[in-house]
């Protein structure tokens, strides 16, 4: 009985405290779901933000909401929040140190999909990897490559490095050069690229294809040649247009140059 009339006296002595952090949770919830939900309709409202991380930080500041409240709730109980504060601080801190590695790709992925330096379906060569980005998460970046392997890769070591985004521009120059031999007639050669070219259905006729002679080599004349193309067909023209210059060499007659080794006879 005596347990009985302690409870209902500390009842009856905090009564209104009880009602103040009904009021307090009540009061908590909905403001951290309200907050959420503002910070995801602003991820959603603008087409260049991207709605994961605003789901992320619409999470973060639910969570800080009900963190807040709870020390609130705590502090008209009369209980002393400030160690609290400390002990969850240093908490904070060992668990940070421990996931240094993660917290730096969590970083670098919100960095990633603030800057969008490049997005889903972009042709990317980055941390050492050249494929197509198929997936951005907070933590990684997977990519296909052109061999059909998966790769994941944390964003920490992509933020950190050289990123190129093939896919950036919707018009692509594909260098390659063209070597003819020495004694050539270089205007007939490059009639003869300009043949090539102008028959290609992906090289674009504007802007205009530029071809000219780039070096003179031990043993032979190299002719730059950079076409344009839509970015879709890079790769057809990079990898088809080498093999069509070259039989288009051999029907004009054009030397194509070998490598020569010379031998002086002594005395």
């Amino acid at each position: 009985m005596e347990n009985v009339s302690q409870g209902m006296g500390w009842l009856q002595a905090n009564a209104m405290n009880i009602v103040y952090v009904v009021i307090i949770i009540i009061a908590a919830l909905w403001v951290a779901n309200l907050v959420k939900r503002v910070i995801i309709r602003l991820g959603k409202s603008h087409e260049a933000l991207d709605e994961t991380l605003f789901h992320f930080l619409g999470s973060i500041a639910r969570y800080a909401v009900l963190v807040f409240a709870g020390l609130i709730v705590l502090d008209r109980f009369g209980i002393e929040t400030t160690s609290l504060i400390a002990i969850l601080g240093a908490a904070g801190l060992a668990v940070g140190l421990a996931l240094q590695g993660t917290l730096s790709s969590l970083a670098a992925g919100i960095m990633l999909i603030l800057f969008r330096p490049y997005k889903v379906g972009d042709f990317v060569e980055a941390a050492g990897t050249f494929g197509k980005v198929d997936t951005i998460t907070l933590f990684t970046t997977d990519m296909i490559t052109f061999d059909n392997q998966h790769i994941i890769i944390p964003n920490s070591e992509i933020w950190g490095a050289k990123i190129t985004n093939h896919s950036h521009h919707p018009v692509r120059g594909v260098d390659m050069i063209a070597s003819v031999a020495y004694g050539t007639d270089i205007g007939k050669a490059k009639a003869s690229i300009a043949k090539v070219l102008k028959t290609h259905d992906h090289v674009l006729a504007d802007p205009a294809p530029f071809v000219e002679v780039e070096t003179l080599n031990s043993s032979s004349v190299d002719i730059l040649v950079r076409p344009f193309t839509d970015g879709a067909h890079y790769f057809d023209v990079k990898y088809s247009l080498p093999q069509a210059i070259y039989e288009q060499f051999r029907k004009d007659k054009i030397e194509i140059p070998f490598q020569q080794i010379v031998v002086h006879n002594a005395g």
